[in-house]
């Protein structure tokens, strides 16, 4: 008997009968939606919000291919193709924002990746008690001070009229600075009080990988007679390490995008050589001056940068250390 082709490949496709597989996955998959709905509901609205403010705002990226006009739908103007991104690399502030942005980013990351790990290991030495978890929580209080008041204490701190640092240089005999039109003066602010504010809270997720390390491995080391900063180094760290690989990969995926808040609320014109970031030229390009494509072209050219560096840096730690994201 000679089969055709179709009747081959009609007998060779699946079938979902009663009691086949399909039927049961499909089965599984039902119950188990139906055994977890309460917890689907409780993360509704967190997915609501990516769907609706992340995802479906990425509609507006057209308008970085197209001469928007205010008031009318994003489709109504002139398609311009790459016009705008040819204007922004072309432009005069094209490398003094990627380079103060890319600088800014790096310094934050050097910055704010020890501080938060050495943290953690001298908290995790300290014996449980009251001063431990007062530490602790003292430690978390910055995190959550408004990003207005940070800079509002930063002012108050190096004003040059009644500044606490001022009054300390005059009583050593030194002349007062006016840090805050000073070019040279934006990064350490900057960096000083993000280390400040951010430690304590980055400190708790390596806290929680410290937790997960074996104490068999340290009461073992002890016996062994190591001291206590030859097991920090020889079964701490190295412990630690897939969870500072892992958060070192995510922060480079942000290295072309500084937070908009703090650069915008400290710096002023006069230091725009050194402070001046693409999240701040954006918002002065589309909010000030009402060039949105332009603007939005830009904010594309960010995002797209760093989902590069996010993929040759996951792919590189890959390589080199067998952790990744992916």
């Amino acid at each position: 008997m000679v089969r055709s082709p179709l009747m081959k490949a009609a007998r060779a496709a699946p079938t979902l009968l009663p009691g086949s597989p399909g039927i049961h996955g499909l089965h599984d998959a039902v119950r188990r939606i139906k055994k977890s709905r309460y917890l689907l509901l409780l993360l509704a609205p967190t997915i609501a919000y990516y769907v609706i403010f992340h995802y479906g705002a990425m509609y507006g990226i057209i308008i970085a291919f197209k001469e928007y006009i205010p008031g009318k739908s994003f489709l109504a103007g002139k398609w311009e193709g790459g016009k705008y991104f040819s204007l922004f690399f072309e432009s005069y502030y094209f490398v003094r924002i990627l380079r103060n942005t890319v600088v800014l980013s790096l310094l934050t990351i050097l910055c704010n990746t020890p501080v938060p790990i050495a943290f953690a290991i001298l908290l995790n030495e300290l014996r449980n008690g009251f001063p431990k978890r007062l530490v602790q929580t003292v430690s978390y209080f910055p995190h959550f001070i408004s990003m207005v008041i940070v800079v509002g204490l930063i002012k108050t701190f190096v004003s040059p009229v009644d500044g606490v640092i001022n009054n300390i240089l005059q009583a050593l005999g030194r002349e007062p600075i006016n840090f805050l039109i000073r070019q040279e003066w934006f990064r350490p602010l900057y960096l000083i009080s993000g280390v400040w504010q951010d430690f304590g809270w980055s400190s708790i997720i390596y806290l929680a990988a410290l937790s997960g390390i074996n104490p068999e491995l340290f009461e073992a080391a002890a016996i062994e007679g190591a001291t206590r900063f030859q097991r920090i180094i020889r079964i701490t760290l190295p412990g630690i390490l897939p969870t500072i690989i892992i958060l070192f990969i995510l922060d480079m995926g942000s290295v072309v995008n500084v937070g908009f808040e703090k650069v915008w609320l400290l710096y002023n014109p006069t230091v725009y050589e050194t402070a001046d970031v693409i999240a701040t030229f954006t918002y002065r390009a589309g909010i000030n001056q009402g060039q949105f494509s332009y603007a939005t072209a830009v904010g594309v050219f960010n995002s797209v940068a760093n989902f590069i560096v996010l993929v040759v840096v996951n792919a590189l730690s890959r390589r080199v250390t067998e952790h990744s994201l992916w």
